[in-house]
């Protein structure tokens, strides 16, 4: 097994603040935005986001996490060990909703967001933020309107996320070869 560095901690932090100049660009004051982390490791790159953000635009935006175990269309062929938490403290009627996930693949676990988000009302307008889009693996039409960056992968390989909230010593990206 092979493993190559994609960002190290420093690029990282670069890029997570590239995305959220994006987003204030786009969302300026947030009044009517929301910010949804997708379980399991969509949510500590939510997290981080929301901090920068308030770092960097002195703005809290409200950050919720779905869980779309349920909703997803192979929910009965996979081994799932159990769902996780959803915490959605707010309305998202009418809101700009903004999905959060660490790697976009095949576009299933987003398409399995936008149904089990319905639940929680009809937002005015979703996005897509994810720190890394990994072309020509995609399933279905999605695409994000926000990446950290873009990487090039064949179905053997995998990219591995490595967070210091999620209990590693350094935030690190990998792509891994699984020969």
């Amino acid at each position: 097994m092979q493993k190559k560095l994609i960002l190290d901690s420093d690029l990282l932090d670069i890029t997570i603040s590239r995305l959220c100049q994006q987003l204030i660009e786009n969302h300026s004051d947030f009044a009517d935005s929301v910010i949804i982390g997708l379980q399991p490791r969509g949510i500590y790159l939510a997290d981080l986001i929301r901090q920068k953000l308030k770092k960097l635009a002195g703005k809290e935006v409200p950050v919720g996490y779905l869980d779309v175990t349920f909703h997803r269309d192979d929910f009965r062929r996979r081994e799932i060990t159990k769902a996780s938490e959803i915490r959605i403290p707010f309305i998202i009627e009418e809101k700009k909703v903004i999905l959060v996930d660490d790697v976009l693949f095949t576009g299933r676990t987003v398409r399995a967001a936008l149904e089990a988000m319905i639940a929680f009302g009809r937002p005015s307008k979703v996005e897509l933020l994810v720190l890394i889009d990994r072309r020509y693996n995609r399933d279905l039409p999605i695409a994000p309107d926000y990446v950290g960056k873009t990487v090039n992968t064949v179905q053997s390989q995998k990219v591995l996320v490595e967070l210091v909230a999620q209990g590693h010593q350094q935030n690190k990206i990998w792509l891994i070869n699984k020969d």
